[in-house]
C-alpha cells in the first residue's frame, strides 16, 4: 500500500474520531476487506474500499430544469446560494457545505477543490468523465463547483445541485456525474415542475432517475417532489395536475414510493381565494415537514449506508463477480487446450514427418537398435525443438485467448466499481494452472473470510440498532453520546508477506 493512501486513510480516522466516532469500529473490517480484494486482483493496491465511498451525510437535489430545486435549496439552508429563474441559470453540480462564520464564509472554489480532495464524494471524478467522454476530464471546471455557507442547517452534512436534465442535449459525461452521486447519496429528491408535468424533460428525468430505480435495493432513498404546485390553483381540476404526474410515475415502473406537492411562498403565484390557499398550504407544509424530517436524518441514514456496502459488495462478490470470474476461466481454458490440442497434432504429424525421412519405415519394421544408434542425436534434437516450440505456442496460447475473454469484461462492476478485467488477467498468469476453476487469490480460506466478514458486519448493525432502537425498553442510557462502543485499535491494511 502507498504512502498516499495510508496518508487518506489516516485522514478518515482523525475526521471519523472528530465527526462520528460510531464509525471508528467499521474501518477494520474495510481493511480486512481490502486485503481479500487485493489478492484477487478486484481492487489495486493503490485502492481501498473506504476511499470508494462517500463518509459525508449526502443528499442529492435532482431533476429536470426550472423544477425549483435550487430555490429549494437557499430556502432550506437560510441562504442564497444559487441562482435561481425559470430558465435554465446553473449547467454544473454544484457541492454545498458548511464552513465556520468569517468575513469569507460564503465562497464559490472550482471543480479542482472535489476532484484532487478525498474526503469528498467527486474525488477523480475527471477519470470517470474521461471514461466516457475522452478529453472531456481535463475540463473538470465545466461539471463542477463547490460553494460554502455558514448556515448552520447544512452543518455536518453535505448537499448537491444537480444542472437539470435536457431531452435533447443530454451529455454522456454528466449522465455519468449523476449516476455517481446517485450511487453515494444518502437521500436523492427528484424535482418535476408542476407547470409542466409531462414534457420531453421529465420523460428523459423519468427515463433515467425513475425507471432505473425501481430495481436498485436502495430506492426507499429516493423522494419524488411536484413543485410549484401554487400553479395548480389556477385550474378548474387542481388534483388531476398531481394525478397526471403520478401516472408518468407509474408508466415509468414505479407503482410505489414517497411522491409529495410543495411549493415557495415567497415565489409563489397568488391564490386568490382564501379557502383554496389554505387548503394548499396545508398540504405544503406536511409535504415539505416530510422532506425536511427525512434530511434531518440523513446522518443516521449515512451510518447504515457505511455498514451496508460491506454487506452488497460481499453479495456482489459472492453472487456476481465469482461466477463471472469463473466463467470467464472456463472460456479461457477451452480456448487454450483447443489451441494445444491443434498444436500437438501437428507436432505429431511433423515428428512422424521427420522419422520417416529419417528412413524408418513404420510398415517394415519397428524401431531396430541400428536404426535408433544411428538417428538417436537427430531424434533428441528435434524433440527438444518441439518441446520449446510447443511449450512457446501454449503461452502464446494462453495470452492471445486472455485477451479475447478479457476484453468482454467489464474494468468497473458494482457499487465499489471492482475491477473485474484485472482479476481475470491476474488468474491467467504464466504461474496460474490452466486447470484450476478458482479465480486467483480464491480459496477455502478467502471464501472463510468473506463469511467472518458477513458476521462482523452483522455485528455492527446489531450496534447500530441498539444505539437507535430499544424494543424491550430496558436500555440504560451510560455511554457517551454519538459513541457505539470503545472502537477497536485499527491499522490500514498492510501488504502481507508472499501475497499475490
Amino acid at each position: 500500500m502507498s504512502h498516499f493512501l495510508k496518508t487518506r486513510l489516516k485522514r478518515l480516522e482523525n475526521h471519523l474520531k472528530a465527526e462520528n466516532p460510531a464509525l471508528l469500529e467499521v474501518l477494520p473490517t474495510y481493511y480486512k476487506f481490502d486485503k481479500l480484494l487485493w489478492k484477487t486482483g478486484l481492487l489495486d493496491r493503490e485502492t481501498s474500499l473506504a476511499s470508494q465511498i462517500s463518509w459525508w451525510p449526502l443528499i442529492s437535489v435532482l431533476g429536470t430544469f426550472s423544477s425549483g430545486k435550487s430555490t429549494f435549496i437557499n430556502s432550506h439552508v437560510g441562504d442564497t446560494l444559487q441562482s435561481t429563474g425559470n430558465q435554465a441559470v446553473d449547467d454544473k453540480f454544484t457541492v454545498i457545505c458548511h464552513r465556520s462564520a468569517g468575513t469569507e464564509a460564503n465562497q464559490t472554489l472550482p471543480g479542482t477543490a472535489l476532484d484532487a480532495d478525498p474526503r469528498f464524494p467527486f474525488f477523480r471524478i475527471s477519470h470517470e468523465i474521461e471514461k466516457v467522454a475522452q478529453g472531456e476530464g481535463k475540463h473538470i471546471e465545466s461539471y463542477l463547483q463547490l460553494r460554502t455557507t455558514d448556515k448552520d442547517t447544512i452543518k455536518g452534512k453535505i448537499i448537491i445541485d444537480s444542472p437539470g436534465f435536457d431531452a435533447d442535449d443530454q451529455r454522456r459525461s454528466t449522465l455519468r456525474i449523476t449516476d455517481h452521486i446517485i450511487d453515494l447519496s444518502d437521500l436523492v429528491l427528484v424535482f418535476f415542475d408542476a407547470r409542466h408535468p409531462e414534457p420531453g424533460a421529465m420523460q428523459d428525468t423519468l427515463e433515467h432517475l425513475v425507471a432505473r430505480t425501481v430495481t436498485r435495493t436502495d430506492a426507499s432513498k429516493f423522494i419524488y417532489v411536484l413543485n410549484q404546485i401554487d400553479t395548480a390553483a389556477k385550474e378548474d381540476n387542481p388534483e388531476e395536475i398531481v394525478a397526471a404526474w403520478q401516472r408518468a410515475i407509474a408508466q415509468a415502473g414505479l407503482s410505489a414510493g414517497q411522491f409529495y406537492t410543495i411549493y415557495n411562498e415567497d415565489a409563489a403565484t397568488p391564490i386568490e381565494d382564501a379557502a383554496l390557499r389554505e387548503r394548499f398550504r396545508a398540504k405544503r407544509d406536511h409535504d415539505l415537514k416530510k422532506i425536511t424530517d427525512r434530511m434531518d436524518e440523513v446522518e443516521l441514514q449515512r451510518n447504515y449506508r457505511i455498514v451496508s456496502v460491506l454487506e452488497t459488495v460481499a453479495n456482489e462478490l459472492e453472487h456476481d463477480v465469482l461466477p463471472q470470474l469463473r466463467d470467464a476461466k472456463a472460456r479461457w481454458r477451452r480456448g487454450v487446450l483447443l489451441g494445444d490440442g491443434i498444436a500437438l497434432g501437428l507436432v505429431v504429424a511433423a515428428a512422424l514427418g521427420a522419422v520417416v525421412g529419417l528412413g524408418w519405415n513404420p510398415f517394415a519394421t519397428i524401431f531396430s537398435p541400428e536404426w535408433i544408434s544411428s538417428n538417436l542425436l537427430d531424434a533428441a534434437v528435434g524433440a527438444l525443438v518441439a518441446v520449446v516450440l510447443a511449450f512457446a505456442f501454449h503461452q502464446w496460447m494462453r495470452s492471445f485467448v486472455a485477451r479475447r475473454v478479457a476484453a468482454r469484461l467489464p474494468e468497473s462492476w458494482g457499487q465499489v466499481e471492482l475491477n473485474l478485467r484485472s482479476a481475470f488477467l491476474k488468474s491467467t498468469r504464466a504461474f496460474q494452472s490452466v486447470f484450476r476453476k478458482e479465480p486467483a487469490g480464491w480459496s477455502k480460506r478467502p471464501a472463510r473470510q468473506l463469511r467472518m466478514i458477513r458476521e462482523t458486519v452483522a455485528n455492527h448493525i446489531q450496534s447500530l440498532n441498539d444505539r437507535y432502537a430499544d424494543p424491550s425498553g430496558k436500555a440504560v442510557a451510560t455511554a457517551t453520546p454519538g459513541v457505539l462502543a470503545p472502537p477497536a485499535q485499527q491499522q490500514p491494511p498492510t501488504e502481507e508477506k508472499g501475497a499475490a
